[in-house]
């Protein structure tokens, strides 16, 4: 098993107990070395104290990639802003991840595609049908939350967990949960470990800034068990320093796991251990202070659950508009002469009509980006309707 002063090039390896893609001029300088944290963590019954190895993923060439934050606009605040402010740009802004094929990715060509993007594009079709205006801005973990407390962002859809100290103390609050997952742990199959005592002394692989990190923490201290983790700024850092060998293990949330493996030189040559390390609900999440900003996106995620349940695609929509008599279905779609749902979000009375003909309801979404056919191809489980056994549960169109 690869240990850390082997896998990372330290002179000393401390044993701990604690997760969540420029040419360079030749003359660029060295990036330089690597610094190393050391964090007390005090427990009720013993006190371990741990070497944090924090890596910063080089660019091309060796220097340490820079990061550069464009200058941040006064952010929005008080009812109605955001969207006056995003109709007054005519676009969208959305804080999106660029390295987790299946939910945030962009290709070569600069386009950008997954689930969590979708989900922008519904944003930009309710407000202006139109899902082409949007800008999409990657963060990575550490970015994301001052990039929205500062305005920089109109929203945050990237595989961003919710949690208590998140919703409070970022100023910021989570809409409708989009996807429900679990942190896990990805090793290479030949390693033969199955259980995570087997990783006692091991390197793993680890995101900076994610509540992966901080649970991984918690499991392995409940279990005694030590080893050294290895952090990264994104997941492309992490993920390229686990293929190439420098750690034995490498975690994050379960479907991140499996889209990143999809994306790895050999990915039959890594298996998922079964065990899950935390409950990981997903979904957008919006500054405090405007209330009808965190409706629009609310119901937005709503308006696709309710389009499934109630078995309208993108592409019968239409047909539904016209014939369906359901009085929910009217009202969700702006069908019914006497009731304007939209107007209530300060949007048009079609604005759900047009998220679905765009985007399509949630299994069109999920199946598009995370179903069978897909590199990504995870199992619906618990993300599967009410009515099918699973979590996804919409509030009456009424």
């Amino acid at each position: 098993m690869t240990r850390s002063r082997k896998a990372l090039g330290l002179l000393v390896a401390i044993p701990l107990a604690l997760t969540a893609c420029a040419q360079v001029p030749a003359a660029a300088p060295a990036a330089p070395a690597a610094p190393v944290e050391v964090t007390r963590i005090v427990e009720v019954t013993r006190e371990v104290e741990v070497t944090r190895v924090v890596e910063a993923t080089p660019a091309p060439g060796g220097a340490a990639a820079p990061t550069p934050a464009p200058a941040a606009p006064a952010a929005p605040s008080g009812f109605g802003e955001t969207l006056k402010a995003i109709k007054a740009r005519d676009k969208l802004i959305c804080g999106v991840n660029s390295q987790v094929p299946g939910f945030g990715f962009v290709d070569s060509a600069g386009a950008f595609s997954g689930f969590d993007i979708d989900y922008c594009k519904a944003l930009a079709a309710a407000i202006f049908n139109d899902v082409n205006k949007i800008e999409y801005r990657p963060l990575t973990a550490e970015q994301r939350f001052a990039a929205l407390q500062s305005g920089e962002i109109d929203v945050l859809i990237r595989n961003t967990t919710w949690t208590l100290t998140r919703d409070t103390d970022n100023g910021s609050n989570f809409v409708a949960t989009t996807f429900y997952d679990g942190q896990g742990i990805m090793v290479p199959k030949d390693a033969n470990i199955t259980k995570l005592e087997d990783l006692d002394g091991a390197t793993i692989c680890v995101q900076k800034g994610t509540t992966t990190e901080l649970n991984l923490a918690d499991q392995m201290a409940a279990r005694n068990i030590q080893y050294t983790p290895a952090v990264f700024e994104d997941a492309n850092g992490t993920f390229g320093a686990y293929a190439e060998g420098r750690c034995d293990a490498v975690t994050t949330d379960k479907s991140g796991l499996v889209s990143r493996r999809s994306v790895l030189p050999d990915p039959e040559n890594h298996v998922i251990l079964d065990v899950t390390l935390s409950k990981e609900p997903l979904g957008p999440m919006v500054r405090h202070g405007d209330d009808q900003w965190f409706d629009i996106v609310q119901w937005t995620v709503f308006a696709t659950f309710a389009a499934e349940e109630f078995g309208i695609t993108s592409e019968n929509v239409d047909s539904v508009i016209a014939s369906d008599t359901r009085p929910e279905v009217k009202r969700l779609l702006g069908a019914d002469e006497k009731v304007d749902l939209g107007a209530k979000l300060g949007l048009s009375k079609d604005w759900a009509a047009n998220v679905i003909k765009a985007v399509g309801n949630y299994g069109e979404i999920y199946d598009r980006n995370l179903g069978p056919n897909t590199k990504t191809a995870i199992p619906r489980g618990i993300n599967s309707l009410y009515t099918n056994g699973g979590l996804l549960y919409a509030p009456p169109f009424r």
